[in-house]
């Protein structure tokens, strides 16, 4: 799913939540929110090459192979979760007379040590159960690095900490408060909203807002 954000309208609150948010959100909370709160994107290396790799899924289509009939640029909601986006490709796999949905998503890089990349196919898996009334056991991430797909369970570990990530980011984007940056320097590092994010200069303040707290709360408990 491309990553790109129309930065000429505001969120309005209620409004579904974007499936490629969650990737965000287990990433970065504050980067999500600057994304699809403030509506701030900025272009790098990777977001580029990530356009490409999804160039074909986008135009969407149906293909029948191996009787495995294979849709792509699929439209998946849920109401129960508030989420809404669209499918790389959702292959459906006969299965004792019916046709179970795969989902499958497509991404520039290699497998991840954080799971952001599994809770956004996860979600995408729990749009289609509610959609379709089936169980969605499995999906699959193609990274263009390797070249080849990895098997995403979806187990009750990876379901619960989906919910939990569109739980989160639902009170963030609800309240409308950007959170302050975090200590992931490794991710910093790596983001395409560095420059715009500043995580630096706005952590002193709160640092500094905080350091002031504590020593007051010190001086109050002092005898």
């Amino acid at each position: 799913m491309s990553g790109g954000v129309d930065g000429s309208e505001a969120r309005e609150v209620g409004e579904p939540i974007p499936l490629s948010a969650l990737q965000h959100a287990v990433y970065c909370l504050r980067q999500a929110a600057l994304i699809h709160l403030e509506r701030m994107w900025a272009d790098n290396r990777f977001t580029a090459e990530g356009d490409v790799l999804h160039a074909v899924a986008d135009k969407g289509g149906r293909r029948m192979a191996r009787g495995v009939r294979r849709v792509m640029a699929l439209p998946l909601a849920s109401k129960r979760l508030n989420l809404a986006g669209v499918a790389d490709v959702v292959e459906f796999h006969p299965h004792d007379g019916e046709d179970v949905p795969y989902p499958v998503e497509y991404k520039r890089g290699k497998p991840k040590l954080h799971r952001a990349d599994e809770v956004q196919l996860c979600a995408q898996g729990l749009c289609l159960e509610e959609m379709t009334g089936k169980v969605v056991r499995e999906g699959a991430l193609f990274y263009g690095e390797i070249k080849r797909r990895v098997a995403v369970p979806f187990d009750a570990e990876l379901r619960q900490m989906t919910e939990e990530t569109v739980a989160a980011l639902a009170d963030v984007l609800q309240s409308r408060i950007t959170p302050v940056p975090t200590k992931q320097k490794s991710r910093c590092r790596a983001c395409s909203l560095k420059v715009l994010c500043r995580p630096e200069l706005v952590a002193r303040p709160v640092k500094a807002w905080r350091g002031r707290m504590l020593a007051e709360m010190l001086k109050a408990e002092a005898p």
